[in-house]
């Protein structure tokens, strides 16, 4: 039998401290592109899961979304694989809008199918979107999406995020060495001025699938240097702990630029972000090799679940990126797409 969660219990820490704020909620695992660095053409699939069958549905999705909201999680992203290859995506936003206590809800997408579908997304109630962004140039785009992008319609996705109300949308470029460093000027230009916001992530070991190597990663304090001697930089203060870009401003006031570290400066100390794969599983790291089922039974109420979440959460001591160097060239970790970024 399930423990249950008093109402009026604290909220949880888990064993360096850290609060849990964030749930990151993968709703599919698989993707139209085929990005090298996350999902390699013919290296990356998902044995584990047995197509939508094994998927969480839309009323499991809520009452696992209500669970964690009892433990803190304000914020709310939904990922992927490429999240909106799940069908009638806007019935299940509209579902986590209504959540009491859930401030902000999100999406991380390619961009590619969003023409067709932001307008509902903003009637249905999401806040902010992101959108994955490795190239200005259209054969390099798609060289980079494993041969499967087209620049034109992520484009247009943008734009019609855009018209649809969206602003201030995030715009994240993977940077990888010797083979997208040449747009971090152009897609910095691009951005500048617009309004939103563009982070430029250094390259990751997620998953083992990828054939990371440390070399290849361009530091961030690289490319702010590189942009800086263009276009001035001035530090921001974050807006909240634990806020995972660092950000700066255009000195001469064209808006926001910021960088995601975490090979060079990893920000483990302040991490308070969950992430439930999209048949269920609760991983408590990016990194991690392996996650715990979180599917509800039948009949079990979101005290119930929030009680698991809990002791999962409050045993948690992740913290890889900090320990990279020590971690082993074997070391097998949870693929990137199944989880979400």
């Amino acid at each position: 039998m399930n423990a249950v969660m008093p109402l009026d219990a604290p909220l949880p820490r888990d064993r360096l401290g850290r609060p849990l704020h964030d749930l990151r909620i993968s709703v599919i695992e698989t993707c139209n592109y085929r990005c090298p660095y996350c999902m390699p053409e013919g290296q990356a699939e998902s044995p584990s899961l047995a197509g939508s069958s094994a998927r969480l549905g839309f009323d499991e999705i809520e009452r696992l979304a209500r669970a964690f909201v009892l433990l803190g999680v304000r914020k709310l992203r939904l990922t992927g694989g490429e999240p909106l290859l799940r069908r009638d995506l806007p019935a299940l936003v509209a579902r986590l809008a209504r959540i009491p206590g859930v401030e902000d809800l999100a999406l991380t997408t390619n961009g590619a199918l969003l023409a067709g579908q932001a307008k509902a997304l903003r009637e249905a109630g999401l806040h902010r979107i992101t959108i994955s962004l490795d190239s200005l140039e259209p054969e390099g785009f798609r060289a980079l999406t494993g041969g499967r992008g087209d620049l034109a319609e992520v484009l247009a996705g943008l734009a019609a995020a855009e018209a649809a109300g969206f602003s201030r949308i995030k715009i994240n470029c993977v940077v990888q060495r010797g083979v997208n460093e040449e747009q971090v000027l152009p897609l910095a230009e691009r951005f500048r001025g617009s309004g939103h916001v563009l982070r430029f992530i250094e390259y990751m070991d997620v998953g083992t699938c990828n054939g990371w190597r440390p070399q290849d990663v361009v530091p961030s304090a690289e490319l702010r240097d590189r942009i800086a001697a263009r276009w001035p930089l001035r530090p921001r203060e974050p807006v909240y702990r634990g806020e995972v870009a660092s950000r700066y401003a255009y000195a001469d006031g064209a808006g926001e630029i910021g960088f995601v570290s975490s090979v060079s400066e990893p920000f483990c100390g302040d991490c308070h972000r969950a992430r439930l794969s999209a048949d269920g599983r609760l991983y408590t790291c990016l990194f991690a090799r392996e996650g715990t089922p979180l599917r509800p039974a039948p009949g079990e109420d979101e005290a119930a679940l929030a009680a698991r979440i809990a002791a999962v959460w409050t045993a948690r001591a992740d913290r890889y990126s900090e320990l990279r160097g020590q971690a082993g060239k074997d070391r097998r970790k949870i693929e990137m797409f199944y989880i979400g970024g």
